[in-house]
């Protein structure tokens, strides 16, 4: 009888095998023990290093650099990163638009450009005023415009960054909850709504989504103060209907914020002056409001695009 080896298939003679039984195997020299703790620490310090020269030449104040954890340094980076490629040296600073602090002040609001993809390519400096963050605490949120919105504002958002996205150059609206400070959500009780209006631009050519960035404009929404009491706010203006919406009085303080005079708009439906897109969130709050007739008082919030006498739009 044959006998072949289970592993080379050769034939051997019985109770043999090709291979080298365990117990005749010389003893393998031991490998003497390296420690790679050194060699770790090298490449940490190697990094800090890397890192440090990165902090050095961000365009920030040395207070602002000394509270950078790595994090924070990295993503700044990356910000000026995108910043460079889509406003090279040649045609823009590398960071984006450079305004002065004056012209800063005259604004709205804070200037707001993303990538195609929603990252973030430049804040301006005065988007501390609104939020009560700095550029670079705003940045600990996230490096994409959607880590900065709250709850649902996010998909409201990228709907309508899409909607832009599609048709460049055609410019869209929506209002978004973004996120706070400490310090501002005690003092205003929760986050700020903010109306974004912008368009997508390319801004070399051929355009692709490399090239194309969206500008926008970022506007506080007023907000109702934290007790609810309207009445007491001077700068605030209310209206009372009929059933149906019809204006039956307005505070004189309407001519502020949407130029009419208070007997222009008394007969007149509130639909009116809403914003197309805006119509069906008024209605359900409208429907919301009198099936509660008889249950006790209700109260709704919502924030709507109301027509101004010059035929522009008011976030309200």
């Amino acid at each position: 009888m044959t006998i072949f080896c289970s592993h080379c298939h050769r034939p051997l003679q019985a109770e043999m095998s090709c291979l080298p039984r365990r117990g005749k195997q010389a003893p393998s020299a031991s490998k003497p023990f390296r420690s790679t703790k050194s060699a770790s620490k090298a490449r940490r310090d190697q990094i800090n290093v890397e890192l440090q020269a990165l902090r050095s030449l961000l365009p920030i104040s040395a207070q602002e650099k000394e509270r950078l954890s790595y994090l924070h340094t990295m993503a700044l980076v990356c910000l000026r990163l995108r910043g460079a490629q889509l406003f090279p040296p040649d045609s823009a600073p590398a960071a984006g638009p450079v305004l002065g602090t004056e012209l800063l002040s005259l604004l709205p609001g804070f200037l707001l450009v993303l990538s195609a993809d929603g990252k973030l390519v430049y804040i301006s400096e005065n988007v501390a005023q609104v939020l009560g963050l700095s550029m670079v605490e705003l940045l600990a949120q996230g490096d994409t415009v959607f880590d900065i919105l709250d709850g649902q504002a996010r998909e409201d958002a990228r709907k309508k960054l899409l909607l832009a996205q599609e048709e460049p150059g055609r410019e869209v609206w929506f209002v978004s909850e973004m996120r706070t400070s400490k310090a501002f959500r005690l003092q205003h009780g929760g986050n700020r709504a903010v109306a974004v209006r912008g368009r997508f631009m390319a801004l070399h050519w051929p355009a692709s989504p490399s090239t194309t960035a969206f500008l926008a404009l970022c506007t506080p929404v007023t907000r109702l103060p934290a007790d609810g009491n309207a009445g007491s706010q001077d700068h605030l203006f209310q209206s009372t209907h009929f059933l149906d919406m019809t204006f039956t009085d307005v505070t004189e303080s309407v001519t502020y914020y949407l130029g009419y005079r208070r007997e222009e708009l008394i007969g007149q439906s509130w639909y009116s002056l809403l914003h197309p897109e805006d119509a069906d969130l008024a209605a359900s709050q409208h429907r919301a409001v009198g099936e509660s007739l008889g249950a006790g008082a209700a109260a709704e919030t919502a924030v709507l695009r109301l027509l101004h006498r010059d035929r522009t739009w008011a976030w309200l």
